[in-house]
């Protein structure tokens, strides 16, 4: 656990450095979890009571309307996941998050989370600070997904995560850039990497 929680300081510490009273109450909110390959951490229609550390394995954040899919989402090792919307504005889901290979985690509860906040400025702050670095990243994949060509999405993808082809099943990669599985396929065969 202790390493654990050493990756998480180092990553919060990019974001805002805590004190360390501050930084010992958060460590104290986390807790070892794992899940299997498939398995479904959040559903949509149910609020989302933790959010995670990532310690190994590929999860995603997800909307399906029982006919179609989008992929919002991949969340990996030394990364924050859950359904932060519904965490913060503690509402029911619009989205689930899954695993999609076997995954190590800490997790803290949301009401864990949410007290610390409210008592500590710094945190506050520093959920602030990782929120609005996470929505500038979706700002940024909703322009390529509106003014890219599918070529260009897929080069903008490999650029920004480049080991991303070893990691995530095509299928859910196709998704996630707007295109079926077959064009995936072709233009993975097309564009030089």
């Amino acid at each position: 656990m202790n390493e654990a929680l050493a990756a998480l300081h180092q990553l919060t510490s990019r974001f805002h450095p805590l004190q360390r009273a501050e930084w010992d109450a958060f460590a104290g909110i986390w807790s070892p979890f794992s899940a299997k390959r498939k398995e479904q951490l959040t559903l949509a229609g149910e609020p989302e009571r933790f959010i995670y550390f990532v310690l190994s394995g590929i999860q995603r954040v997800y909307f399906s309307d029982g006919v179609k899919e989008a992929t919002l989402v991949f969340t990996y090792t030394h990364s924050f996941g859950g359904v932060l919307d519904s965490l913060l504005m503690q509402q029911p889901s619009r989205y689930y998050y899954e695993t999609l290979s076997p995954s190590e985690f800490l997790r803290a509860r949301q009401a864990d989370l949410l007290v610390l906040m409210a008592n500590h400025r710094s945190l506050e702050t520093l959920v602030r600070k990782g929120v609005t670095w996470s929505m500038s990243g979706i700002m940024e994949r909703l322009v390529e997904l509106e003014c890219f060509t599918a070529e260009e999405r897929f080069r903008m993808l490999l650029k920004r995560s480049p080991h991303i082809l070893q990691l995530i099943p095509h299928k859910y990669l196709a998704n996630y850039l707007g295109m079926d599985a077959t064009n995936f396929s072709k233009l993975l065969n097309s564009v030089r990497i």
